[in-house]
């Protein structure tokens, strides 16, 4: 077949692996940028909203949305997930708090 379709089948092949605990070899992509602005609009939240319900804080919203810094690694992981599967992450994120508190 094509080299898409190879291309596809590798990747099944490779998460398969991956999911099986065969993580040699594989490799995360972390984009370099994000736009943090379209992601924080397009769930139509406030700077302060976004910042308080994934835990990020306001003044690293604001200075990454104007371009004054940009997110580590780890963030630009957090805002690729959040801008593709954000209830997703709203799910992990709920799961963690109740398993938090007291009780």
């Amino acid at each position: 077949m094509g080299k898409m379709f190879d291309d596809l089948m590798q990747g099944i092949t490779d998460m398969d692996a991956y999911m099986s605990g065969r993580t040699e070899g594989f490799q995360a992509h972390v984009p370099e940028t994000v736009d943090v602005k379209r992601i924080r609009t397009g769930l139509k939240m406030t700077q302060a909203r976004f910042s308080s319900v994934f835990g990020f804080s306001l003044d690293a919203v604001k200075n990454w949305e104007i371009g004054r810094r940009t997110p580590e690694s780890a963030a630009r992981v957090l805002l690729t997930v959040i801008e593709r599967e954000p209830l997703a992450v709203l799910r992990a994120l709920d799961e963690t708090r109740r398993s938090e508190a007291p009780g």
